[in-house]
Formats: C-alpha cells, sequence, structure tokens
C-alpha cells in the first residue's frame, strides 16, 4: 500500500526537554490513523509536526511522496480541525467555509460547489445563514470540519476535536467522523485521549507515552495482544486485571503462580518462554472471567467487595488471592458485596508479561 504521510526519524525538543525522540511513522493511503496516549505524551506535538505549525529538531516529513519538512502549513496539502472550533464569530457559516478559499483565489464558482458538498456530506445545509453563536457544540464542531473538508485535500488532520462535547455528542459525531471516512476515503490523523474514540475509529492506533510510540496496530491487536504493561494497562476500561508471580512447572505442566494459586498456562501459545522461575505478570481482562458458571477445569474462590451497576453491564471489584481484581458481567446478574463466588478464568485469551522489561512474552 502507498504511504500518504512519512515521517523518518522525528526529534523535537523543547531547550532541554525531548518531547518527539526519534519516531517514525508510515501512514497509509486512505488509512484512519489514531494517535492514542495520555497528556504530555507528544501525540498532539506530533500532529502539530506533520501540519508544519511546529518545526522538528531532526528528521523529515513527507506527505504524498513531497518532503514538507519545512513547506508552510498551506503548502502541504492538508486539512485540520481543532479542539477549539476556531470559527470566525462576525461571519455566517457559510462565510467561514468559504473564506479560506476566497483568500486562496478560488474561483467563485469552485467555491460555491466546495460549500454545497460539504454541507451536504456533514448534514449543516439549514445551518449555512446562521452565525457560530446561533450554533449548538456538536453543530460549530460540524462547521469547523466542513471548513477542512471544502480544501480538497489528501490528508486531514484531528486534534482532540470531540473533547469539548458532551458524552451523547461525542457519540453522535464519532459515528459521522467514521460515516465521513468511509465516504471520503482520504487519510485521517486523529489525536485522542479517549481510547473509546480510538477503538472504534481507527483502522490502526499508535498508543504513545514519553514522545515514543509503544505499540501501533489495529484496534483488535491492541486490545488482545497489548505489546507491553503500559498499553496492557492503558487500554480497557476497567483496565486489565495484572497479578505479579512466577512460572512454575510440575511434570509437563506449566502453571503461573501467585500468593498461593496456580493458573494452568497448557493454552498458552509460546511455551519456550514459560521458565520455571521466571518472574511475570498475567494479565487478564475484566470481561474474560467467568462467575459462578461455565467455569471450567480451575476453580478459584473470591468474595465480592463492590458492585458498580452499569446497565447492560455489572463490574464486580472482588477480592481474590491477596489482590482486587475487576470483574465484568452481564447486568442481570447482582450479587451484593461479602458474596463468596467462584471464579474461571479464559486462560486462552490471558497475556503474560516478563517481569522486569514489562514486554509482553
Amino acid at each position: 500500500m502507498n504511504s500518504s504521510v512519512s515521517i523518518r526519524d522525528l526529534t523535537l525538543n523543547f531547550g532541554a526537554v525531548s518531547v518527539l525522540k526519534d519516531l517514525n511513522l508510515e501512514i497509509n493511503d486512505g488509512e484512519f490513523l489514531v494517535l492514542l496516549g495520555s497528556s504530555g505524551c507528544g501525540k498532539s506535538t506530533l500532529l502539530n509536526c506533520i501540519a508544519g505549525l511546529l518545526d522538528a529538531s531532526e528528521g523529515q516529513i513527507f506527505i504524498k511522496g513531497k518532503n514538507v519538512t519545512w513547506e508552510e502549513p498551506k503548502d502541504r496539502g492538508i486539512g485540520m480541525v481543532f479542539q477549539s472550533y476556531a470559527l470566525y464569530p462576525q461571519m455566517s457559516v457559510e462565510k467561514n467555509l468559504s473564506f479560506g478559499l476566497q483568500v486562496a483565489k478560488v474561483p467563485q464558482q469552485e467555491i460555491d460547489k466546495r460549500v454545497a458538498r460539504a454541507a451536504e456530506i456533514l448534514q449543516i445545509q439549514p445551518l449555512l445563514k446562521r452565525k457560530p453563536a446561533e450554533l449548538s457544540g456538536g453543530q460549530r464542531q460540524r462547521v469547523a470540519i466542513g471548513r477542512a473538508l471544502v480544501r480538497d485535500v489528501d490528508v486531514f488532520l484531528f486534534d482532540e476535536p470531540l473533547s469539548n462535547l458532551d458524552a451523547k455528542l461525542r457519540s453522535e459525531l464519532r459515528v459521522e467522523i467514521k460515516r465521513l471516512h468511509q465516504s471520503l476515503n482520504n487519510t485521517m490523523i486523529y489525536v485522542t485521549h479517549d481510547q473509546i474514540e480510538a477503538l472504534t475509529l481507527a483502522d490502526r492506533i499508535a498508543i504513545m507515552k514519553s514522545g515514543i510510540i509503544q505499540q501501533l496496530a489495529d484496534p483488535t491487536t491492541i486490545y488482545n495482544k497489548p505489546r507491553n504493561l503500559f498499553v496492557a494497562g492503558f487500554i480497557g476500561s476497567p483496565s486489565m486485571n495484572f497479578l505479579r508471580g512466577e512460572i512454575a512447572k510440575q511434570g509437563d505442566q506449566t502453571f503461573f503462580t501467585a500468593n498461593g494459586v496456580n493458573f494452568s498456562l497448557a493454552h498458552y501459545d509460546t511455551p519456550e518462554v514459560l521458565q520455571a522461575g521466571r518472574k511475570v505478570v498475567l494479565g487478564v481482562r475484566p470481561e474474560h472471567v467467568k462467575v459462578n458458571e461455565n467455569l471450567g477445569a480451575e476453580v478459584h474462590d473470591a468474595t465480592v467487595d463492590i458492585e458498580e451497576p452499569m446497565g447492560a453491564d455489572n463490574l464486580l471489584w472482588l477480592k481474590h488471592a491477596g489482590h482486587t481484581m475487576s470483574v465484568r458481567i452481564n447486568g442481570a446478574r447482582r450479587f451484593s458485596p461479602g458474596t463468596a463466588l467462584k471464579l474461571g478464568f479464559d486462560m486462552s485469551l490471558a497475556s503474560i508479561f516478563d517481569a522486569e522489561t514489562e514486554l509482553r512474552l
């Protein structure tokens, strides 16, 4: 597949502080890539380097094969949507959409055509004569997306565009952005700290920490086979349960053991790395723990500490083998604090990490 955006050995320093470190990233043509991480991880900084709003200290940036490392933002073939809508308050929606094209001296007929197309795609035709103050937050963000859309560019950059909206609007606009990508098939690079946005929108997710990409993969791989402990703990709500222990052998059987409790590792797909005595961390997602039914051969005892009903789901916080762990079950099943339970673990879906390097085994 052709590369739409290519980032090579990119480093950005603010004084003595290194914000991006020898970063390499190939973004495919027509791909929806999400840069995901907590505040300060470098995701918005990377987006601003691609946009030309920040100058790289070292490295190169290519868009559609053209070296744009020192090009002005307007010459990079990008459209950018910001967290703050950045609309002109004195102008109508129609003027906000067309203003940049008029400055670029695009013929009026072409401007009218592009504005009409963007308004149709984003379903904002009835709003064209209104001013930003007369619009809701969701409508303003649609206009901001439309302003990028009319530029008719190859690459769209989104910098946390939904973070100022309430939960219901975020959910609605997520669907619209996904639909927009499916209809346009342009390359989109999207920055967020919201893992739900990342998992639902992305073709691939780049999870960042301290200016370094920790894992770059499709959402299913990121969720089910996290590369290290950081990724495993960052993705998932509530996050993966972690138990610290070691590998034990008994005959031809291999176990994870912690606080006197054993877990069979018969399903593990790389048994050669499971040497007896190796210190490891076992990771199990809350939904991969069974409670009181279909438990399998291994049964574990636990006690309910806290119950969190969430409608379709019910979250239980349990005391188990000296650990506190979370379990996700059907919302119709209720257990009061102090209830004794039997647990079964789907070890075929578990993850094992080296305790020292924190890398997946």
